[in-house]
């Protein structure tokens, strides 16, 4: 058996009280406390996650804008150094090869942050299709990558800085950013993946453990937690945010998964999947990613099946009871024509089979 993979914060797990499991070959806490707890600390108050399992690349060279304009959905025209933007890289069949984030660090130089299990599938395939004035490197074991989220997040990461780091926008960052009893100095980006206030940190491995540390001490006061995989699922679907092997996959496209705005077919480039992924948003896709309620007990977990009239017409992708809301929501993928919001559906779960309706998304929206 292969050993698990483990993040340079592995040996501070235990002290937390971590229950470490298998996640995509990485060995990763699920819960500290217990996940509705750590949901709800994020939530009220502030949560530390340890994601520094997820992959980081970078691309740079003359045409470095040029080729990932032709494989990724959103515009980098849009974008300029020291400003994030979410996008996707698609299958010419308009299928996903993954979603991302890519940060601008200056005029010919990116920083592309993929999704742990994708690691490697997304470094090959933009390999494939790399020119040779493109410089592209795999630096994932270099960073250590901490996010730190909810109401609080600004005010205890601001005790460790003389960063202003109010004036960091949404989906903006800075660079070369020095913390107190950290040696190395880190990128600080606002952005998240759980629907609160917070920044998504990149700094060398070889400073993570002592700025982990040195965060949970700052955030004392403020009630701050380590946070698990577990609320960290509960956390983003909650915000309808996608996760990759759920609401999109090979087969699904960013269309039916509902996320348009990041996929730019009116830029100047013709990009990988444009073709379809065009006449989707023109047509309208035949299948569509939905909330849904449930009517009746029971909680509908990824893969239940949906059914009209005992006819399977979609499937749920993610689903759980809501910890904020206290309700059994989900999402669901679905055929187009059973969408409209009021929709009863049913959902097969193992032998019974439950009413649902459907619902609005998302299923929480901070102040």
């Amino acid at each position: 058996m292969e050993e698990l993979k483990r993040t340079p914060l592995y040996p501070t797990y235990q002290k937390w009280g971590a229950k470490v499991i298998d996640f995509g070959g990485w060995a990763l806490p699920v819960q500290f406390t217990g996940i509705k707890q750590e949901h709800h600390a994020t939530r009220n108050a502030v949560g530390l996650f340890d994601v520094s399992h997820m992959g980081e690349f970078i691309v740079e060279g003359k045409a470095s804008k040029l080729f990932l304009q032709q494989l990724l959905t959103n515009d980098l025209d849009k974008l300029e150094v020291n400003k994030a933007q979410y996008t996707i890289m698609c299958y010419p069949d308009g299928g996903t090869v993954d979603d991302l984030i890519i940060y601008q660090l200056a005029e010919e130089k990116y920083l592309l942050v993929v999704n742990a299990v994708n690691t490697d599938k997304d470094f090959n395939w933009l390999m494939e299709h790399k020119p040779n004035d493109v410089i592209l490197t795999n630096q994932t074991d270099k960073f250590v990558q901490l996010a730190i989220q909810g109401p609080k997040a600004e005010k205890v990461l601001q005790k460790l800085t003389d960063t202003n780091l109010h004036a960091i926008k949404f989906f903006r960052f800075a660079q070369e950013v020095s913390f107190s009893g950290v040696k190395a100095k880190a990128l600080v980006a606002r952005t998240g993946y759980t629907g609160e206030d917070g920044f998504e940190i990149y700094i060398d491995a070889t400073s993570g453990l002592a700025f982990w540390q040195s965060i949970l001490t700052a955030g004392q006061a403020d009630k701050i937690e380590p946070i698990g995989l577990g609320a960290r699922d509960t956390l983003r679907f909650e915000a309808n945010l996608a996760l990759y092997g759920q609401e999109l996959s090979d087969e699904i496209t960013p269309i039916e998964a509902g996320l348009g705005f990041a996929v730019r077919t009116d830029k100047s480039i013709d990009f990988i999947g444009k073709d379809i992924l065009e006449k989707q948003k023109k047509e309208g896709p035949k299948r569509k990613l939905v909330g849904i309620e449930m009517i009746e007990k029971g909680i509908p977990r990824h893969g239940y099946p949906v059914l009209i009239e005992d006819e399977q017409v979609g499937f749920v992708t993610s689903g759980t009871q809501s910890p904020t809301l206290n309700k059994n929501v989900g999402l669901v993928l679905i055929d187009a024509e059973y969408s409209k919001e009021g929709t009863i559906v049913t959902i097969k779960v193992r032998k019974k089979q439950l009413q649902a309706k459907v619902v609005s998304t998302p299923f929480y929206k901070r102040d």
